[in-house]
């Protein structure tokens, strides 16, 4: 370079840092602050503002969608899915082989993959993550119980490490599900010195590395610069603020506090669409919503009572007037779009009148009972206290009186699943686009205590859904899962009551989000324009 053009440069990148300086001290770090020059490729901060704070930062012990839409972006796993589907794709692992019986699966394992704090990934940390699941209990590990325990016993008999590079699964029976199981959120490899820490301060390979937690405002991360994917991610540091009120939300984000907003009322589409400097993002459904009923508590201990209460139920009327179209009708609990699917189960129609006969058949005393409404918006329903209100008036209608109850989300949560409630609302986002992932974690008897928050036992559907789990012949096995549903629309453990398209909005200088049906993506390639 020449000595009259390095003065020139100089003088040029003294002038810029005054101007940054002058220009900086209203950023308190939490605004959205775009340091990015106008390149879509290069850094910036995003601010993402959503309804709920993280439980936790250990994707292992977890089952909220808060939680995981952080540790997603912290946490790799061995396996992924596509960018907007469950189709199986390559992320630590880089190959695979499954043998002929279905019981042994060989993954190669990426090579130079370093953890945030500077220790090997290599196919020992995968064996040891693996063996921490497998050890804990079902109250620490749910999705590990959920998902590889049945009937007490662990389906994967042994993880081995056969070199550095390639770990060996071997399975007691097959397990259809396998791979997607594996993809999903809470089978993150974490650094194994970190697994006494983990649940404040995450260790993992993924794109970002955690900075602070500001318990109920804030949880900051920010780029992994030695990240594995070479030239990502793009952002320079992402900022997750718990903002609980829809309203307040959108108003964040129209003012520029924030950059992405979830949780938008369908209510509020039609004005975000109409702003220049908005963008409706629009999540591919594979949820639903439901009233959960605890049947181990009275009255619903009592299968004509829960009949009773799903007749009850004006679900189309909850959809007019909450979901503004970006709904439908639940009638069984997974969505039309997971294979195995019964479309010739017809549900519980509204019908007021034969609430009350069936109530008045169970012999229903009139007491009083809790309904639970969530504190906070999820996918699936983005007001809990309006939907609660709702079904607080109809079953009034039927004779019985209902109270409404809440706690912040983490107790709402445990408690939940600790059988306390009477009658709750809550739902669930697919993990992988099985519907294993729906019937038998959510409604079989192994799950109690974990993600079967109705304690729902029926001995007929436990053996429909084992069996389905071990057939590898797509058509039989989707008969039986067609079967379990038709049994547990007769028991009604649940109210079904929707299937939402979740919402999202984000400024118009936001590039590359794609929302994935899950319920959370990372956010690798996002950009700031």
């Amino acid at each position: 370079m020449k000595k009259q053009s390095w003065y020139v440069f100089l003088l040029m990148l003294v002038l810029s840092v005054v101007l940054v300086a002058c220009g900086d001290d209203s950023n308190d770090g939490d605004t959205a602050t775009n340091t990015d020059d106008g390149n879509a490729e290069g850094g910036g901060v995003l601010v993402y503002g959503r309804g709920g704070d993280t439980v936790a930062l250990d994707p292992a012990i977890v089952t909220d969608g808060e939680s995981f839409r952080v540790t997603e972006n912290i946490y790799d796993t061995l396996l992924t899915f596509g960018e907007q589907d469950t189709t199986i794709q390559p992320s630590l692992a880089k190959e695979w082989t499954v043998s002929d019986d279905g019981l042994t699966y060989t993954f190669t394992l990426e090579e130079g993959v370093k953890f945030h704090d500077g220790s090997d990934f290599n196919a020992d940390a995968v064996v040891k993550n693996f063996e921490r699941w497998a050890a804990g209990s079902a109250e620490q590990f749910y999705y590990y119980n959920s998902m590889f325990m049945s009937e007490g016993k662990n389906i994967i008999s042994k993880v081995e490490a056969q070199d550095d590079k390639t770990v060996v699964f071997t399975l007691t029976r097959p397990q259809a599900p396998f791979l997607k199981n594996i993809a999903m959120s809470p089978f993150a490899i974490a650094a194994p010195a970190a697994f006494d820490q983990l649940e404040d301060n995450p260790v993992g390979t993924g794109p970002f590395k955690f900075v602070e937690w500001k318990r109920n405002d804030s949880l900051t991360v920010e780029k992994n610069a030695d990240y594995w994917k070479e030239g990502l991610p793009k952002l320079d540091r992402v900022i997750f603020r718990a903002i609980p009120d829809n309203s307040a939300r959108l108003n964040a984000l129209t003012t520029g506090d924030i950059d992405i907003a979830d949780g938008i009322n369908p209510s509020d589409a039609e004005s975000i669409k109409s702003n220049a400097d908005l963008q409706l993002i629009e999540r591919p459904s594979m949820n639903v919503g439901y009233l959960g009923l605890t049947n181990t508590r009275p009255p619903f201990d009592n299968v004509k009572v829960r009949q009773a209460v799903n007749y009850a139920i004006d679900k189309q009327a909850i959809i007019d007037a909450f979901f503004e179209g970006y709904a439908e009708a639940a009638v069984n609990p997974m969505p039309s779009t997971i294979g195995g699917y019964n479309e010739d189960v017809k549900g519980y129609e509204y019908d007021p009148e034969k609430a009350k006969a069936l109530l008045a058949e169970a012999g229903y005393d009139g007491k009083e009972i809790e309904l639970w409404a969530m504190p906070v918006p999820r996918p699936y329903m983005p007001d809990g206290q309006k939907v609660a209100e709702a079904i607080q008036k109809n079953l009034q209608d039927v004779g019985m009186n209902a109270k409404l109850v809440t706690f912040e989300w983490a107790t709402y949560l445990e408690k939940a699943k600790n059988g306390e409630a009477d009658a709750f609302l809550l739902g669930w986002t697919g993990d992988n686009g099985d519907a294993d992932n729906f019937l038998y974690t959510l409604l079989d008897q192994d799950n109690i205590g974990s993600n079967n928050y109705s304690y729902y036992s029926s001995d007929a559907v436990h053996d429909l859904l084992v069996q389905a789990q071990s057939e590898v012949d797509e058509e039989k096995r989707n008969a039986l899962y067609k079967e379990a549903q038709v049994l547990i629309s007769e028991d009604a453990p649940w109210v079904p009551l929707a299937h939402s398209t979740p919402l999202l909005a984000a400024k118009a200088n936001v590039g590359d989000y794609l929302p994935h049906p899950t319920g959370s993506e990372a956010l690798t390639n996002v950009t700031m324009k």
